[in-house]
């Protein structure tokens, strides 16, 4: 039954939407709570610039479930919204107008609508928007336009003057070393790291990524495209912080007073790349011995794939930020990845840990591998296996698994590659495996 109004095939549907420190619209809070359900789909999106966006995410993702379940299962379907973004050259499969990306990608200028995004993203900063966009545009070859721009980013992200890690030298303060270490290199090193992104995503779209070429001959103008990338990393970086606090003071809280009221509702929590964040801190406001909570699936989820370890193998004393919270879930927690996914393949471990050095800034390294990359690591017991097998041979009734779901996960061009390509029944159909709703 679709729900009218809302733009969303299904139904009963409602939104949960947050602000930047996890407090909810209490219209939504009260619809949600109304709802006539015996299970509830709770699905929390990545980057994205509107609302819009996010809804044909839901409409999409939604759509095979009512085909899916068993006669005794009603679901209500519920999409989270929260302050996030997406740059218009971020392709989503089958959502963008052939060309799009191409004109997108055409230079490291600021186009009209992801400068508006930005403005909605940083409110009250236009002046240093509109510096950003001016060096992007004009790409001066210049080593002290690289440091103003790089200043200026900071700022933005708040580790400049303004914020909290001021002064912080490379590695300290939990501040990415891209954001400290001289602006030059860290452009040179994003420039030669979306050409690693247009390889891997094929010869068709590589040209419009790698550009005149990173020669040592063409000077400094050819690193802007890296330039713009620090400022992508930058919102990375902040959407990063505020999927850990809507996930964990809005999110989580919510659903837990909800299940205290309704006690025999089921909840399956469903995140895509930042919202896989959001959904998975959700867990730090489930209370030990809870059981509200059936399934946890993460699609391409952009945090560590040691978040759940209680022993990190490069520092055994300590843990993952959510180790052992998998055991909060009364179901498996299921990590779907993909080898396609530039955006946690080749950037999100270079942003993580940035080393001081130009051979050290491209490349994977372990311990700053990403769960959508790789799945669920240093976790025992975990059970890693291909889609087709665990859409064949079923899922676990609790515990951790990795899912390579490489084969249908594959789609997008650079420079995040497959990252935002997830709507295919068949990860609806590990959702509603991971649930028990099956027929």
């Amino acid at each position: 039954m679709a729900d009218g109004g809302t733009g969303i095939g299904v139904g009963p549907y409602q939104e949960l939407t947050f602000d930047a420190q996890g407090d909810v619209d209490p219209a939504g809070r009260a619809a949600v709570a109304r709802m006539e359900a015996t299970d509830l789909l709770v699905f929390a999106h990545g980057w994205n610039s509107e609302r819009s966006t996010a809804t044909r995410l839901y409409d999409r993702f939604f759509a095979p479930f009512p085909g899916l379940v068993g006669p005794g299962v009603r679901l209500g379907y519920v999409g989270v919204v929260w302050p996030s973004i997406r740059f218009s050259d971020e392709p989503i499969p089958d959502f963008d107008p052939p060309g799009a990306l191409a004109e997108a990608a055409a230079g490291p200028a600021l186009d009209a609508a992801t400068r508006a995004a930005l403005g909605g993203f940083w409110p009250g900063r236009e002046p240093e928007l509109d510096r950003i966009a001016a060096l992007l545009e004009e790409r001066p070859e210049s080593e002290a336009a690289f440091t103003e721009f790089g200043a200026l980013v900071r700022e933005l992200a708040g580790v400049g003057p303004a914020g909290p890690a001021a002064g912080a030298a490379p590695g300290e303060a939990g501040v990415p070393d891209l954001f400290v270490l001289e602006p030059v290199a860290v452009c040179r090193a994003l420039t030669a790291a979306l050409a690693q992104a247009g390889a891997a995503a094929g010869e068709g779209v590589r040209g419009a990524w790698t550009g005149p070429g990173l020669t040592a001959g063409e000077g400094l103008r050819a690193l802007w495209s890296g330039a713009k990338e620090l400022l992508r990393q930058a919102t990375y970086y902040e959407m990063k912080k505020r999927a850990g606090v809507v996930g964990e003071h809005g999110l989580g809280p919510l659903l837990t007073d909800l299940a205290g009221r309704r006690p025999a509702l089921r909840f399956h929590l469903i995140g895509h790349s930042f919202g896989a964040r959001v959904v998975s801190f959700s867990l730090r406001a489930v209370p030990p011995g809870a059981r509200h909570v059936k399934s946890l699936t993460l699609l391409q989820g952009a945090f560590s794939h040691y978040a759940f370890s209680d022993r990190l193998p490069h520092s055994p004393g300590r843990g993952g930020v959510l180790g052992g919270l998998q055991g909060r879930v009364d179901g498996p927690v299921v990590a779907c990845h993909s080898s396609h996914d530039s955006a946690l393949g080749v950037f999100y471990p270079l942003a993580s840990r940035m080393a001081g050095d130009s051979a050290g800034l491209v490349g994977f390294d372990d311990r700053w591998g990403a769960l959508g990359h790789d799945g669920v690591q240093a976790v025992p017991g975990t059970l890693r296996i291909a889609l087709d097998r665990a859409l064949d041979g079923g899922l676990p009734e609790a515990g951790c698994v990795s899912v390579d779901a490489g084969s249908v996960v594959r789609r997008g061009g650079p420079p995040s590659g497959a990252h935002s390509d997830i709507c295919h029944e068949e990860l609806a159909r590990i959702v509603v495996g991971a649930g028990r709703m099956g027929r």
